[in-house]
């Protein structure tokens, strides 16, 4: 009984560390939730009216012969992921790779990861990655997003590869987080099969020098904006799903410690009960 008693002890000590970790990494979340979704917010804006522009763009004009623009017959994929550094956020990178493995099934494709557990994760299944030098989303800022951006483009007029994909988890509130996939090269795949059969107005857009030119341009400048708002929600996703984890974790420890406590009262009673008898029955011997 005393050496039951002991196992229970230890148990409660070891749920109550895992549970000041627990709540410490909570808070941490929590602390950085409010400035991370600061920086979404300010930033989706930017990131929805660019894929819109461009996306009217290259439905309107039939007249351009850009590479960005033509459907291309490379059958290879280029997969941007946008995942997390660390674990413990519930099933923010489960749901991602998950989401990843749907889109890229039966295709050749190549991946740019940003993010350390995108690059373990496609490591481990001998995935052609394109480059390493974005391993941490948590140090990624708006240069790096461009020079993502340049990689990509240089790949994509080489022929490297046809379509390109961003993926990413997109924000929606502290309870929803979900990843998404966007396809954002060549253009031509933005038109949906509905508007395409639309009747193309009249482009009454003057480009200088030329209306290529101007395009080609912008693309790579399109391409790195799109990847920093993805970015951001991808931070802000995975701060969310790790303050719901560590809260959810929390509460479970709590209630393991009150399980845990009643059954150490249960064993410490009875073994006083168990004392107590013996002592009597001695008593009544003598």
């Amino acid at each position: 009984m005393a050496a039951n008693m002991k196992a229970v002890k230890l148990r409660i000590k070891s749920v109550q560390n895992t549970m000041q970790i627990t709540r410490a990494m909570e808070l941490v979340a929590s602390s950085k939730l409010r400035k991370a979704k600061e920086r979404a917010d300010n930033c989706r804006p930017y990131f929805q009216e660019l894929y819109k522009t461009l996306e009217t763009i290259s439905g309107g004009n039939t007249d351009f012969s850009s590479v960005y623009v033509k459907s291309n017959a490379i059958g290879k994929h280029c997969f941007i992921a946008v995942g997390g550094d660390r674990g413990l956020a519930g099933g923010y990178n489960a749901n991602l790779f998950k989401m990843l493995e749907e889109e890229a099934k039966g295709k050749d494709y190549v991946v740019l990861p940003v993010g350390k557990k995108v690059v373990e994760y496609f490591k481990r299944r001998n995935i052609p990655i394109m480059t390493e030098a974005f391993a941490e989303v948590a140090r990624v800022s708006v240069g790096d997003c461009f020079e993502m951006a340049s990689i990509v483009c240089r790949e994509f007029r080489e022929g490297n590869f046809g379509h390109v994909n961003l993926c990413y988890t997109r924000f929606f509130s502290m309870l929803s987080q979900r990843p998404d996939s966007k396809p954002v090269l060549p253009l031509i795949d933005l038109v949906s099969p509905d508007e395409s059969d639309k009747k193309v107005i009249r482009d009454l857009i003057l480009y200088e020098p030329d209306s290529n030119e101007v395009f080609d341009a912008i693309v790579p400048e399109y391409l790195a904006g799109l990847i920093y708002g993805a970015v951001c929600e991808s931070a802000v996703s995975e701060l969310a799903a790790r303050r719901m984890a560590m809260e959810a974790a929390t509460n479970n420890a709590e209630e393991m410690i009150e399980r845990l406590n009643l059954h150490y009262n249960r064993a410490r009673q009875a073994s006083i009960t168990q004392e107590i008898t013996e002592i009597v029955a001695g008593a009544e011997g003598v």
